[in-house]
């Protein structure tokens, strides 16, 4: 069974195109922190087409965080802005892609529009 985590990234990877990031390129590492492991997600944007692969490389922006709060922010539970506010995520690079790729992350689970469809799957 996938974890959330995954699915989100798999998501996005057979997705290839998100018109939401349409005028967004660059690159973003995830890297998620339990103990001393830590797992990397990369994500390269280039004008809206997305790829995705697990490789600790250079990115323009990167993200710190757990795995549980990342689970959450992929399943709308939490939100990635507000989380980042508290202290619980880390930003280094362009903050900016933070901004732009947080659109992608679905909302609330009381949520209404285009990024609730992936919260449904995620149940």
């Amino acid at each position: 069974m996938l974890d959330a985590t995954t699915r989100f990234f798999e998501d996005l990877d057979r997705r290839g195109f998100e018109p939401l990031l349409a005028k967004t390129s660059g690159t973003m590492r995830f890297d998620l922190h339990e103990g001393a492991q830590t797992t990397h997600w990369l994500l390269q944007i280039e004008r809206g087409n997305l790829h995705v692969s697990q490789q600790d490389r250079e990115a323009d922006t990167v993200v710190g965080t757990s795995p549980r709060l990342f689970g959450d922010l992929v399943t709308g539970s939490e939100n990635a802005i507000a989380a980042l506010l508290r202290g619980d995520m880390t930003v280094s690079g362009d903050a900016r892609l933070v901004l732009q790729v947080e659109r992608i992350f679905p909302g609330p689970p009381d949520a209404r529009g285009p990024h609730h469809a992936f919260q449904r799957e995620v149940r």
